[in-house]
């Protein structure tokens, strides 16, 4: 027999929601709210810290402050501190989503990150800056085949739009409107717009040689491109593909020219384009915030970094002393 408050409890169950898709479709908003990058890399790091605690027969959820100290003073032995920072950020954030307390800003694993960054810290490796000295031995080296204007296109809009790798496969026809002035190119999302807010970047014509506006027409008339993906393979047939390039692809294309161009390969990353329009407009005296502008950077911290490279003889006290 059901009793009154029997009743009522069952009619409350019977009127409370299923949250299960709620829940569901909360978890996947969350899991969208990172690039698919972070999320791959986050993936990576979580599982190779669930593998060696179930090699040290330790649990990874819930870790002890003890465990992750152990962990990371692992990891020093041949990790660069960058990547024991990263696999920090990782362990936090499967925490996070877990519901769960993250041991990893405990005070015993802070002490034990000082120590690592004292004893094997170093200035993290940067890729050389593509220059304008080396931006017009590369484009010199370029053959006249389809493939080596799509190469130009690529490495002049980049460099003159400081694009990230990403910003630059994921450009459609579309994003580019050409006006008297050059291309308004249309970043519909970037690392640091994950919402997908967008932005739009300024790439004006340039000299015979390096204009990123004449480059771009001619790959595009070339190809025969006129809705879709604006950079995409080239096979050795001279067949355009459909698909776009992979952000990898970008610093594969910009070892190789580099290297036909007498240049050293390893000295250059996908990075490249966008330092080298930094550091070269902080040379020539380029604010901070007109360099902000092109770049998208949301922090300064990056961007004075440029600048300093870029005023090391400019603003240098040996020259102004008059040596």
């Amino acid at each position: 027999m059901t009793t009154p408050r029997n009743k009522s409890t069952a009619l409350q169950k019977a009127d409370r929601p299923d949250l299960t898709h709620a829940i569901t479709a909360a978890h996947d908003f969350a899991e969208a709210s990172r690039s698919e990058a972070t999320r791959r890399a986050y993936r990576a790091d979580w599982e190779h810290f669930s593998a060696w605690c179930d090699d040290h027969g330790v649990t990874s959820l819930p870790a002890s402050a003890e465990t992750v100290g152990c962990y990371v003073a692992d990891l020093a032995n041949d990790h660069k501190v960058a990547t024991i920072q990263r696999r920090l950020a990782s362990i936090n954030a499967a925490y996070r989503l877990a519901g769960a307390s993250s041991p990893t800003g405990h005070e015993g694993v802070r002490l034990v990150m000082q120590g690592i960054r004292r004893c094997n810290g170093a200035a993290p490796s940067q890729a050389r800056p593509i220059g304008l000295k080396e931006l017009t031995q590369i484009v010199a080296a370029l053959p006249e085949s389809l493939a080596g204007k799509r190469d130009q296109a690529l490495l002049l809009l980049g460099w003159a739009g400081a694009f990230r790798r990403s910003e630059l496969v994921a450009l459609d026809v579309d994003d580019l409107e050409l006006t008297d002035e050059g291309y308004i190119v249309t970043i519909r999302r970037s690392k640091t717009d994950q919402e997908a807010a967008g932005r739009q970047v300024g790439v004006p014509y340039g000299s015979s040689a390096l204009c990123p506006v004449t480059a771009i027409r001619r790959w595009l008339e070339a190809s025969g491109i006129r809705v879709g993906p604006v950079f995409r393979k080239v096979d050795r047939h001279g067949h355009v593909g459909r698909e776009g390039l992979n952000p990898a692809s970008v610093a594969e294309v910009i070892k190789r020219v580099a290297a036909q161009a007498g240049l050293s390969a390893q000295d250059f990353s996908g990075h490249s384009l966008r330092s080298g329009l930094a550091t070269a407009a902080a040379a020539n005296g380029a604010t901070e915030s007109t360099i902000m502008s092109q770049t998208g950077h949301r922090s300064t911290a990056m961007v004075r970094r440029y600048i300093r490279q870029g005023s090391l003889f400019r603003q240098n006290a040996a020259s102004i002393a008059g040596l």
